[in-house]
């Protein structure tokens, strides 16, 4: 799902060019449903094709999943796309218009794209959308172009998208476990003393919130953490009110999107879950939906009880847009 990206369509083979930018990567077997106002992108879904030993209410349940998750938008039309072959695209894609129309919301049209190749199941003229297809745009297309001017990168495969988010190995692995070691030594130092639970949270936070504050300087300037900043960061994010902190100055900038995302991939697995779900809402408010759901996916499959994780997983899935849930902490509240 994406904000308005400003980008205007002109043509079918252009909206085909610039979805997988929109998306973050280029679908395959996949089912995309693009939201349009005017000539104005306004979001993009994507999910897998169902499975072809799916039953018939399986199938009708799953495109009344996505009907309801593009009626949330608001959207007054949309386009459907499925990418794959003509047995597995034709039967989803008609049962998703099925479910859009039945919404209020045009369709204005449902494509097919294989093998470099578009067709349209609305249009029968022979000129337009002649029976071998039509030709994708070439990957130096101006639309593609004009998106890779305004930023957007659109990844060969989600399979890529999700390797953005997996955990460094090697050298540098060790290392973060050394680093966590120290990181969790210090913390205890840092309790060393009788604490009342007052104090024990106010040291905790001025301690978070100190520690946010230097990664934010220094990815704002260019630069990164070193291994036992990002450790330590790492192991206060796991304090709720540190994770709120960090929540509330969450904003679309670009480089808070690489702070997290080393973050992530830098700490050991107990603490994945924050500066995952640090990235997802980051992501998610910047219109990079499908980044989000990869870090919200893996704050999940290391903690699967995360609160944070489990209301940013109900958001993305219910296609809400970042206008719907604001500020953060009515995000935390609304779970």
């Amino acid at each position: 799902m994406t904000p308005d990206c400003t980008l205007v369509i002109r043509t079918p083979a252009e909206l085909i060019a610039i979805v997988p930018f929109l998306l973050g990567y280029h679908p395959r077997d996949s089912l995309a449903v693009v939201g349009l106002v005017g000539e104005r992108v306004e979001f993009t879904v994507c999910h897998d094709l169902p499975p072809p030993d799916w039953t018939d209410p399986e199938a009708k349940g799953a495109a009344a999943t996505v009907a309801d998750a593009v009626a949330r938008q608001r959207s007054r039309a949309v386009v459907i796309i499925g990418y794959g072959s003509l047995n597995r695209v034709t039967p989803a894609a008609l049962r998703c218009a099925q479910a859009v129309q039945t919404r209020q919301i045009d369709v204005l049209d449902v494509l097919r794209v294989a093998d470099g190749r578009w067709w349209s199941f609305l249009c029968a003229g022979r000129q337009c959308c002649p029976p071998e297809g039509t030709p994708c745009l070439p990957a130096d297309s101006v639309i593609a172009a004009e998106a890779t001017f305004r930023g957007q990168v659109a990844l060969p495969s989600r399979q890529e998208l999700t390797a953005q988010v997996a955990a460094v190995g090697g050298a540098e692995r060790a290392e973060m476990r050394r680093a966590t070691e120290r990181a969790r030594r210090r913390f205890t130092d840092l309790l060393a003393d009788d604490l009342t639970a007052e104090r024990y949270g106010r040291l905790v936070k001025q301690a978070g919130q100190a520690a946010l504050r230097l990664a934010e300087k220094r990815y704002r300037t260019g630069g990164t953490l070193s291994p036992d900043e990002t450790a330590w960061l790492g192991v206060l994010l796991v304090d709720r009110s540190v994770e709120d902190y960090a929540l509330d100055r969450a904003d679309t900038q670009e480089w808070r999107i690489r702070l997290w995302t080393d973050v992530l991939r830098r700490v050991e697995p107990a603490y994945v879950a924050p500066p995952a779900c640090l990235l997802g809402y980051t992501a998610w408010q910047a219109g990079r939906g499908a980044l989000a759901r990869v870090a919200v996916d893996r704050a999940l499959a290391e903690e699967p009880q995360h609160q944070l994780a489990a209301l940013l997983h109900n958001v993305l899935g219910h296609g809400l847009a970042p206008h719907m849930v604001r500020p953060s902490r009515k995000l935390r509240r609304a779970g």
